[in-house]
Protein backbone atom coordinates (compact mmCIF):
# COMPACT_ATOMS: atom_id res chain seq x y z
CA UNK A 1 0.00 0.00 0.00
CA UNK A 2 2.82 2.40 0.89
CA UNK A 3 4.59 1.57 -2.38
CA UNK A 4 1.48 2.48 -4.39
CA UNK A 5 1.19 5.85 -2.62
CA UNK A 6 4.88 6.56 -3.15
CA UNK A 7 4.59 5.59 -6.82
CA UNK A 8 1.57 7.87 -7.29
CA UNK A 9 3.35 10.75 -5.55
CA UNK A 10 6.44 10.32 -7.74
CA UNK A 11 4.38 10.19 -10.93
CA UNK A 12 2.38 13.23 -9.83
CA UNK A 13 5.54 15.17 -9.07
CA UNK A 14 7.07 14.28 -12.43
CA UNK A 15 3.92 15.32 -14.28
CA UNK A 16 3.83 18.59 -12.37
CA UNK A 17 7.48 19.37 -13.11
CA UNK A 18 7.04 18.43 -16.76
CA UNK A 19 4.06 20.77 -17.06
CA UNK A 20 6.16 23.67 -15.74
CA UNK A 21 8.07 23.91 -19.03
CA UNK A 22 6.72 26.84 -20.99
CA UNK A 23 8.38 26.34 -24.38
CA UNK A 24 10.50 24.05 -26.57
CA UNK A 25 13.66 24.64 -28.53
CA UNK A 26 13.36 25.25 -32.29
CA UNK A 27 15.03 21.90 -33.02
CA UNK A 28 12.53 20.08 -30.78
CA UNK A 29 9.54 21.85 -32.35
CA UNK A 30 10.73 21.18 -35.91
CA UNK A 31 11.47 17.53 -35.17
CA UNK A 32 8.24 16.87 -33.24
CA UNK A 33 5.57 18.79 -35.18
CA UNK A 34 5.85 16.81 -38.45
CA UNK A 35 5.10 13.59 -36.56
CA UNK A 36 1.98 15.14 -35.02
CA UNK A 37 0.35 16.36 -38.24
CA UNK A 38 -1.34 14.42 -41.00
CA UNK A 39 -0.49 17.17 -43.50
CA UNK A 40 2.96 17.11 -45.08
CA UNK A 41 5.46 19.36 -43.31
CA UNK A 42 7.77 21.30 -45.64
CA UNK A 43 10.78 23.25 -44.46
CA UNK A 44 11.02 26.78 -45.81
CA UNK A 45 13.80 25.67 -48.18
CA UNK A 46 11.76 22.70 -49.44
CA UNK A 47 8.74 24.94 -49.97
CA UNK A 48 10.73 27.41 -52.05
CA UNK A 49 12.08 24.57 -54.21
CA UNK A 50 8.69 22.95 -54.90
CA UNK A 51 7.04 26.30 -55.59
CA UNK A 52 9.76 27.32 -58.05
CA UNK A 53 9.50 23.94 -59.79
CA UNK A 54 5.69 24.37 -60.08
CA UNK A 55 5.06 21.09 -58.21
CA UNK A 56 3.18 22.97 -55.50
CA UNK A 57 1.40 26.28 -55.01
CA UNK A 58 0.59 28.47 -52.05
CA UNK A 59 -3.08 28.55 -51.09
CA UNK A 60 -2.88 30.74 -47.98
CA UNK A 61 0.15 32.62 -46.70
CA UNK A 62 0.57 33.83 -43.14
CA UNK A 63 -2.19 31.83 -41.46
CA UNK A 64 -2.14 32.34 -37.68
CA UNK A 65 -3.55 29.87 -35.16
CA UNK A 66 -3.62 29.96 -31.37
CA UNK A 67 -3.74 26.43 -30.00
CA UNK A 68 -5.77 25.49 -26.93
CA UNK A 69 -3.62 25.24 -23.81
CA UNK A 70 -2.36 21.73 -23.08
CA UNK A 71 -1.11 20.19 -19.86
CA UNK A 72 2.46 20.09 -21.24
CA UNK A 73 4.36 21.79 -24.05
CA UNK A 74 4.02 18.59 -26.11
CA UNK A 75 0.25 18.76 -25.60
CA UNK A 76 0.38 22.39 -26.77
CA UNK A 77 2.18 21.18 -29.89
CA UNK A 78 -0.37 18.38 -30.41
CA UNK A 79 -3.17 20.95 -30.20
CA UNK A 80 -1.37 23.19 -32.69
CA UNK A 81 -0.89 20.22 -35.03
CA UNK A 82 -4.61 19.49 -34.93
CA UNK A 83 -5.38 23.12 -35.79
CA UNK A 84 -2.85 23.15 -38.62
CA UNK A 85 -4.37 19.99 -40.10
CA UNK A 86 -7.87 21.44 -39.88
CA UNK A 87 -6.85 24.67 -41.60
CA UNK A 88 -4.88 22.85 -44.31
CA UNK A 89 -7.93 20.69 -45.03
CA UNK A 90 -10.30 23.67 -45.02
CA UNK A 91 -7.98 25.56 -47.38
CA UNK A 92 -7.96 22.60 -49.79
CA UNK A 93 -4.27 21.87 -49.30
CA UNK A 94 -2.18 18.92 -48.24
CA UNK A 95 1.03 20.53 -46.98
CA UNK A 96 2.20 23.38 -44.79
CA UNK A 97 5.26 25.44 -43.94
CA UNK A 98 5.80 26.50 -40.35
CA UNK A 99 6.80 30.17 -40.54
CA UNK A 100 6.94 31.06 -36.87
CA UNK A 101 5.77 29.97 -33.45
CA UNK A 102 5.82 31.35 -29.93
CA UNK A 103 4.52 30.56 -26.50
CA UNK A 104 2.72 33.59 -25.12
CA UNK A 105 2.16 34.11 -21.39
CA UNK A 106 -1.60 34.38 -20.87
CA UNK A 107 -2.02 34.95 -17.13
CA UNK A 108 -0.27 36.10 -13.99
CA UNK A 109 0.50 32.46 -13.01
CA UNK A 110 2.77 32.06 -16.03
CA UNK A 111 0.48 29.83 -18.11
CA UNK A 112 1.46 29.87 -21.75
CA UNK A 113 -0.39 29.31 -25.00
CA UNK A 114 1.19 28.32 -28.31
CA UNK A 115 0.69 30.51 -31.36
CA UNK A 116 1.79 29.24 -34.78
CA UNK A 117 2.09 30.98 -38.13
CA UNK A 118 2.14 28.82 -41.23
CA UNK A 119 1.43 28.76 -44.98
CA UNK A 120 -0.97 26.28 -46.58
CA UNK A 121 0.30 24.61 -49.74
CA UNK A 122 -1.21 22.28 -52.32
CA UNK A 123 1.24 19.81 -53.87
CA UNK A 124 0.66 17.35 -56.70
Amino acid sequence: MKINRLFIMIIGTLLFLNSCATSMTPVKVNSTLPDLTESKFLSQTEAEEVIISNRCKYLVKGRSYTAPIGLTTKNDLKNAAKGIDEWVKLDGGNSYVLRNYKWVTVDHNGSTQLQVEFDTILCE
